[in-house]
């Protein structure tokens, strides 16, 4: 069976005619605090040397304890909030999961299992199921000659894991709820999310069974590390499955890897079914109850922790719907919720107008980000350049240009006025000024105004150009059409 070309659309082959795929998420994220999940080890999964991040809590030394990190678990709180989960608010306790491997200092992971901190919620139309709290693994990296190194720089890392309840049918709908929840983690500042560094891992849990039928055998698809993977993964494993079925095979309960180059998955292991991790409550942690906690320190308090969340991606998007923005244009602001807020922040030093705020779009997504970044541009800076050309005083060229020297620190960033006026860029609207180009154009294109006057409105298009030759830029070229109109004398 051949990888590529199978999964090339989204819509029912032939081969899936007939059966339904469900689709259950699991997504973990490396959580941005300052430390890790149970030691003072500086959250730092990059540093170098490798090995240097570490401690005796970390490495699980005999007779460390672990230490919960207040700052993670407000993250997951913070994030349960925001999808409407139901908070482990009276009670809930850290467990140990026994595995071993190499990356597993400890020789089991502190995680939980029977109360997460966050039950219920939903997020982009997908229901979920779960999201706690655990320790991250360390970095495994592989030789030649089948030498493996490990970094224990990660090992602790705080991780959330969220799990969908299993209602999703597809590889492009689990890719766009991936998206959303990248989207938000980076709104509450929870996580950076950056699925290039491993910040973000996303396992697919596929069932394939025939229409009207049970659910059919869960395959777990790891190693999705864009949203791209994720979506031609879920599609390559459900033509398999489909395929498999219908030819009368048997679906294997296994865990699966994708090979980015193949653009197939791939078998690793018979999956573990949660008996097979021997959880119980780990004896060192001790319980979280929250209401003691929010009594001590009136900040935990759910109140506090829903009033600490700020606009949420579809609050933000609703709002730019309003302003007259496109979805394009929504989608790339509310992405990138630094970028957001700049443009938030120039809107409002513009005065919130409607008109404002589709310029000011235009003009950063296009010639700000298209030329490399918003740089030492302040908010004033591109309000203050919009608002000249919405008073004439700049052409869109000449906001164009300057906006390039404000990215570059002339006006330190924020004062257009300035520099365009220091580069000859404020269009001359005065009509005194405008009469004198009009003339000496006229004087010298006697030609064009004879085919202007026979009816050849080329011509006139050819008259302002010459005038804004002539102005070298600087005429407003609508007063200067207008003052050419009224200054030709047709017979």
């Amino acid at each position: 069976m051949h990888g590529k070309g199978l999964c090339a659309t989204m819509e029912l082959t032939d081969t899936t005619m007939g059966f339904r795929a469900t689709i259950g998420l699991e997504i973990h994220a490396e959580l941005a605090t300052r430390s890790k999940m149970f030691c003072r080890c500086p959250n730092n999964p990059d540093a170098l040397p490798p090995n240097t991040a570490v401690c005796p809590i970390c490495l699980a030394h005999p007779g460390t304890l672990p230490v919960p990190n207040k700052e993670a678990v407000r993250h997951i709180l913070r994030i349960g909030l925001a999808v409407g989960g139901s908070l482990a608010w009276e009670y809930s306790e850290f467990d140990r999961k026994n595995y071993f491997y190499p990356d597993i200092p400890k020789g089991y992971q502190i995680s939980q299992f029977a109360y997460p901190l966050v039950q219920g919620g939903s997020l982009r139309g997908v229901a979920i199921r779960r999201i706690h709290l655990e320790e991250d693994t360390a970095r495994s990296v592989h030789e030649k000659e089948g030498v493996t190194l490990l970094d224990y720089n990660r090992a602790g890392v705080p991780l959330m894991e969220l799990v969908t309840e299993p209602v999703i049918r597809s590889g492009e709908e689990a890719a766009a709820f991936a998206r959303e929840l990248q989207i938000l983690l980076r709104t509450l500042g929870a996580s950076h999310a950056q699925m290039e560094k491993g910040e973000m891992r996303v396992e697919a849990n596929v069932s394939v069974a025939p229409e009207g039928a049970p659910l059919g055998t869960k395959v777990e698809v790891k190693n999705l590390n864009s949203f791209r993977a994720v979506e031609k993964a879920i599609t390559y494993e459900i033509e398999r499955q489909a395929k498999l079925l219908s030819e009368g095979g048997v679906v294997q309960q296994e865990t699966r890897g994708w090979d980015e180059v193949r653009e197939i998955t791939v078998p690793q292991r018979r999956k573990e079914a949660a008996h097979d991790y021997r959880y119980f409550p780990d004896p060192d942690i001790p319980k979280l109850r929250f209401p003691g906690i929010a009594k001590e320190d009136p900040s935990w308090s759910i109140e506090q922790l829903r009033a600490s969340l700020p606009e949420l991606p579809w609050e933000r998007r609703e709002r730019y719907a309003a302003f007259g923005l496109s979805e394009d244009q929504r989608e790339a602001l509310v992405a990138d919720p630094s970028l957001a807020d700049f443009f938030d922040r120039a809107v409002a030093s513009s005065g919130d107008t409607n008109e404002a705020a589709r310029l000011i779009a235009n003009y950063l997504l296009t010639d700000v980000i298209g030329a490399g970044g918003i740089a030492q541009l302040k908010p004033e800076g591109i309000a203050e350049a919009v608002q000249l050309y919405q008073e004439s005083l700049l052409s869109s060229r000449g906001v164009k240009e300057v906006l390039g020297l404000l990215r570059q620190g002339e006006g330190e960033g924020r004062e257009a006025r300035s520099v365009a006026e220091h580069h000859n860029l404020i269009q001359v609207s005065e009509e005194g000024a405008l009469q004198a180009i009009v003339d000496r154009v006229l004087a010298r294109e006697q030609k064009a105004v004879e085919e202007y006057c026979a009816g050849k409105e080329a011509a006139m298009q050819y008259l302002v150009g010459q005038g804004m030759r002539e102005s070298r830029g600087s005429a407003n070229p609508k007063a200067l059409r207008a003052l050419l109109e009224e200054s030709i004398k047709c017979k």
